[in-house]
């Protein structure tokens, strides 16, 4: 049995490196609890997602077990960094769960369809893209309850494009030193952990479409706000914005 002290010393490659060459347990068990960090932050990141239907405690659980099998299947010369390796699967684990759990009140998915319907019907009557005013007006919605529905849909399929990127995917958007992973891992994984999932998912929009979905639900600036930075009108910025979600949500469906 190798020593705590020996284990401890040895950075996390060497670790890898190790269990490779020998595939002796405690190595193994020693770097799942050294990436048990970025199973909690990712819990807590993402905990509006499933909160009423998991417990965070059943979300750690099964991030250990996606630790140690990410372990057995990383291949350093083929995948991303370990950590960034290892945080696509945990997000793809605590999706695969809330799809499993039925995250989403069928109410809900009501709502959701009958937006997308009301899009497509005004489009079709205007001859434009409806501004977000002009398709809560339609529905019989309040502006604010309408932008609510909206961004809690659009963050569910920008989550869902990212769970299926694969594991060796072009993604790249986490990037940490190693100062940072030994000084304050924690923190310096939130910092690059929080803009991921919308980053990745706006990189097949154009230039002003990125622009606006990153300042409305990264910045989470409103509408009038961004319409003041880019020098155009209010309505401008709602029909960039809503041509973007279009194509968000093709992009998607392009992949299931």
């Amino acid at each position: 049995m190798l020593p705590t002290d020996y284990l401890e010393e040895k950075t996390n490659e060497e670790l890898l490196e190790m269990y490779r060459r020998e595939g002796k347990l405690e190595v193994k068990q020693a770097l799942t609890l050294r990436h048990l960090y970025i199973v909690k932050t990712i819990a807590m990141q993402m905990r509006s997602i499933y909160a009423g239907t998991l417990q965070m405690e059943d979300i750690i659980n099964e991030g250990v077990i996606a630790i140690m099998k990410g372990i057995d299947r990383y291949d350093p010369e083929r995948d991303n960094k370990f950590e960034t390796f290892i945080s696509r699967r945990i997000r793809g684990m605590i999706i695969d769960l809330v799809r499993k759990n039925d995250w989403m009140p069928r109410d809900f998915r009501k709502q959701v369809k009958a937006m997308e319907d009301a899009r497509t019907v005004l489009e079709r009557t205007l001859g434009h893209l409806p501004s977000d005013e002009e398709t809560a007006d339609y529905m019989g919605m309040d502006i604010r309850k309408y932008r609510k529905l909206q961004r809690m849909s659009v963050m569910m399929n920008v989550l869902s494009l990212d769970m299926i990127t694969d594991d060796e995917g072009e993604h790249q958007s986490l990037q940490l030193s190693s100062g940072d992973l030994d000084s304050q891992p924690e923190k310096a994984f939130l910092k690059g952990e929080s803009r991921q999932v919308l980053a990745e998912a706006i990189e097949s929009l154009k230039e002003k479409e990125k622009l606006v979905v990153s300042l409305y639900y990264v910045e989470e600036l409103n509408m009038g706000q961004i319409a003041q930075i880019l020098k155009v009108s209010e309505p401008r910025i709602s029909q960039i914005h809503s041509s973007a979600i279009r194509k968000l949500k093709a992009y998607m469906d392009n992949y299931r």
